[in-house]
């Protein structure tokens, strides 16, 4: 059977986690080469996360693997392997201020970066909004306190962007998010748990907080065990079990309070992989927190859409510029 995105999203399995003893190298992101085989990645303005090994390093790290998926008319690059998690930088030509932190989805399995990153920036950047896109850890490539890994790196991006947004002449009161699918849960742990302590502070950066102004979700998956997943055994975060605790701590849906920063919505209806209950009920969670909440539900779309291969004629096609209104707005 073919490898797909719903298969890997569906069927993640825990891998063996190795020693948590330091390494003595770290490898940096391997480049994707442009041109007819893809995109280039990483891209040209980017800064890693961490100035030395990442938080719960294996003695062997990672290789990367980056590759593309998907039909002939419709390839995209993927990343696996990610050892040194970084940010890749998309400037607009007339920046307003506004920037976002785009959360590439794959079930934890894998970082949609092209669809969900990449593309995600030129969609928004017209629009003066200077986009950062995450290439995060994934939880099951031999990382300690796995659960924590992605949550880890989202922390520190948002944390990092913020210290330096003189830099990139932004705004640091407007510094939100948009995660799709997994990057969607991420994107959700960042609204309810941007001051869970999942790594020790190493810098000034740190005393920053990683609350992003407004959240936009995209098919997020908010719940592993409500909402459409109550028989779901597993999933990529922690594997097939994990204890109690950290379950409840990452259930995003149970977490929303009158504290969570406004949130954006879009889901298809006819979503296959991430059924669209888990966006009903945030939008149930919010309005009862008194959260301010705006949702687009699609007629048809599926799952995995990502800001540019809805059809053209599709109204779903226009929500990234809806979602910039939006953003504008708060």
């Amino acid at each position: 059977m073919p490898i797909t995105r719903r298969t890997l999203i569906g069927g993640a399995a825990a891998l063996t986690l190795a020693s948590a003893a330091r390494a003595q190298n770290t490898p940096g992101p391997s480049p994707y080469k442009s041109g007819a085989s893809g995109p280039v990645w990483p891209a040209r303005e980017q800064f890693k996360l961490w100035p030395g090994l990442p938080p719960g390093s294996p003695v062997s790290l990672p290789k990367p693997d980056n590759t593309m998926n998907g039909p002939a008319d419709r390839r995209e690059l993927w990343l696996r392997g990610v050892a040194e998690p970084v940010v890749a930088v998309y400037r607009p030509k007339k920046p307003d201020g506004r920037a976002v932190l785009s959360i590439p989805g794959g079930g934890y399995q894998f970082v949609s970066i092209e669809n969900e990153g990449m593309d995600v920036a030129r969609t928004l950047t017209p629009h003066g909004i200077t986009v950062f896109v995450l290439a995060y850890r994934l939880p099951g490539e031999g990382w300690a306190m796995r659960a924590d890994v992605p949550l880890q790196d989202a922390q520190r991006a948002m944390r990092l962007i913020r210290a330096r947004a003189a830099t990139w002449g932004i705004d640091a009161a407007k510094l939100g998010l948009v995660g799709f699918s997994a990057g969607g849960h991420l994107g959700a742990m960042l609204a309810v748990g941007h001051a869970d302590k999942v790594y020790a502070p190493i810098d000034a950066a740190d005393a920053l907080s990683a609350r992003p102004t407004y959240a936009g979700l995209v098919y997020p998956a908010v719940s592993f065990n409500s909402a459409g997943f109550e028989e779901r055994k597993e999933n990529g975060l922690w594997g097939d079990s994990t204890d109690p605790a950290t379950a409840a701590r990452y259930n995003a849906l149970d977490r929303v309070t009158s504290e969570t920063p406004p949130i954006f919505l879009v889901h298809a209806m006819n979503d296959g992989t991430v059924p669209i209950q888990q966006s009903l009920a945030m939008i149930d969670a919010c309005r009862r927190a008194k959260v301010p909440v705006e949702a687009h539900l699609l007629e048809s779309g599926g799952h995995g859409f990502g800001a540019m291969h809805l059809p053209l004629v599709a109204p779903g096609r226009l929500w990234p510029e809806v979602f910039a209104r939006w953003t504008a707005k708060h």
